[in-house]
């Protein structure tokens, strides 16, 4: 008999070969089921709902991603490319999501026949190599024109990556905001430096851009009333100091032995916060911001001398305050001087909606904006803001990489005919995963014809026709239920997405097929199943 060998933990388990990978691909089959019904303007959303009760209504593949506790390891990457997709360009997450799992479902039949996965990744790798070759040369550069016809070319683009959005209805209206907003920062386009302030209340038309910086006001004492609520030219501190009366917090203990010497400790304590306060005073600042609380006492101070504060300012907004005025935020109140305030023309308190915000404008090296988006209910606001993020992001990767493509599955169908008419000319089993590969591409537009409830089948075969006899930017029009060249119809989309887009999937899916194993380890904590002993000590054998 042959001695058994276990070589594993108890409780590991393993499974591999065939059937292995057949279940990862169903794994990443239902998780693009979870999105796919959200792709393009007539897409569905989802509300999702966590184990605290917050829920979240949400058409951002990646944040529908995010959300979804997945635990399955294989169809974590799906997850993963999401991802990156929206860190790197913003928007196309679901598309992306979409392409690796049908890619995978396309080749799943040559798994299950015994292709082996490595002929079936070097097909992908060679599909996608030809798309890359197509898109770039396909893309219309845009070339470097006047301010008006750059700023046109990237509101197309905004709108573009909001029409799929909630807001599409408003996407004239955002997309100057958003084209407005992100012209205003420097170069190197910091996202960061684009603040977004949620008021909840009143009509979506009504969220305006600050150029400049814009924050609620924050918890403030008895007295702040008396303090001046705008000034013109004014001088800021920006302060890490707490101006409040504190006792002495240590261990330590003083013995006094009359009521003179303990009130020296008491009005030391005064002075100390006094000095500090006319220190300020000097410098000259009209507006004193600070990270940490300013108390009542400064609070009247200030407000007796003509000056605005506000203590527990949030840490970003301080900083882009810096960075809009200038100045430098000092933890000392010793060494305040004229240069090291911020500057800027006006400043106001100003009511919006239910909410008070203090607002900074005409700073001299803004570099940074603030968008105020108003609206009803919580939820549409951050789904407004994840949109908005989308629409930012686009507008940052078209002036950089300035290259545009039809969107509407335009693209996609293009690619579809190129890679079928190659895989014709090639023998061998490439032949046929490449014609796989290339019905895998067609997926967007028939998914954007499913979702706007069009007859898909029908709309497809008229795309091919088209694209057959060369009407390269043809597409799905959701308007008419037809279809239309959508490069004249204006839905454009950076070349950018969908190279990042294709590469993604193209690589999830090769990463997907060359697993052939998984190992799981048992949880710790998790006794293995040892002979079906009960609770309790057991019997001593």
């Amino acid at each position: 008999m042959q001695p058994q060998i276990v070589l594993l933990k108890e409780g590991t388990d393993t499974s591999q070969g065939k059937p292995q990978l057949i279940s990862n691909i169903n794994a990443c089959q239902s998780i693009v089921d979870a999105v796919r019904t959200t792709l393009g303007p007539r897409g569905m959303d989802k509300l999702i709902v966590d184990s605290s009760g917050k829920a979240t209504i949400s058409n951002d593949g990646a944040t529908i991603m995010k959300l979804l506790d997945i635990v399955h390891p294989a169809a974590k990457t799906l997850v993963d490319i999401a991802k990156s997709q929206d860190s790197e360009v913003g928007d196309g997450t679901t598309s992306v999501v979409l392409l690796a799992g049908e890619i995978l479902k396309q080749v799943k039949p040559f798994v299950e026949e015994g292709v082996h996965a490595r002929i079936i990744i070097k097909a992908i790798r060679k599909a996608l190599q030809l798309c890359m070759t197509k898109i770039n040369e396909m893309a219309v550069r845009v070339e470097a024109q006047s301010k008006e016809q750059q700023r046109a070319l990237l509101e197309k683009c905004a709108a573009t990556a909001m029409s799929s959005k909630l807001i599409h209805q408003q996407k004239d209206f955002f997309s100057k905001m958003v084209v407005d907003a992100v012209l205003s920062l420097d170069d190197l386009l910091p996202l960061n430096m684009i603040g977004i302030k949620k008021v909840t209340g009143g009509s979506l038309e009504e969220s305006e851009l600050v150029s400049g910086v814009a924050f609620k006001k924050t918890f403030s004492y008895a007295g702040f009333e008396m303090a001046p609520k705008s000034y013109k030219n004014c001088k800021i501190a920006l302060l890490n100091i707490e101006l409040e009366l504190k006792a002495e917090r240590d261990n330590a203990e003083i013995r006094v032995d009359n009521v003179k010497e303990y009130q020296k400790v008491v009005d030391a304590e005064w002075q100390i916060l006094y000095n500090k306060l006319a220190k300020i005073h000097e410098s000259g600042a009209n507006v004193v911001l600070s990270k940490l609380p300013i108390g009542d006492v400064a609070t009247q101070y200030f407000a007796d001398r003509d000056m605005f504060c506000a203590g527990r300012v949030p840490e970003e907004d301080l900083k882009r305050t810096m960075k809009a005025c200038g100045g430098a935020v000092m933890t000392t109140a010793n060494d305040i001087n004229a240069s090291v305030l911020g500057h800027c023309d006006y400043f106001e308190e100003r009511q919006v909606g239910g909410e008070r915000f203090n607002i900074f404008q005409g700073c001299p090296n803004a570099e940074t904006c603030t968008l105020i988006l108003r609206g009803g209910a919580e939820q549409f606001l951050e789904e407004t803001e994840r949109s908005l993020h989308d629409a930012i992001m686009i507008v940052r990767r078209t002036i950089k990489h300035d290259s545009v493509v039809a969107g509407g599955g335009a693209i996609e169908m293009e690619l579809s005919k190129i890679l079928r008419d190659y895989s014709r000319t090639i023998a061998g089993k490439e032949q046929l995963l490449i014609a796989a590969i290339a019905k895998a591409l067609e997926i967007i537009p028939r998914q954007l014809c499913d979702n706007a409830g069009f007859d898909a089948t029908n709309i497809l075969n008229k795309l091919r026709q088209k694209h057959a006899q060369g009407g390269q930017w043809y597409g799905v029009d959701i308007t008419k239920e037809h279809i239309a060249d959508n490069y004249d119809q204006c839905v454009w989309e950076p070349s950018i997405i969908k190279i990042n887009a294709l590469t993604a999937a193209a690589e999830a899916a090769c990463m997907i097929l060359s697993v052939d194993e998984t190992i799981k380890s048992p949880k710790a904590g998790e006794m293995p199943m040892a002979g079906g002993m009960g609770r309790g000590m057991g019997r001593p054998m």
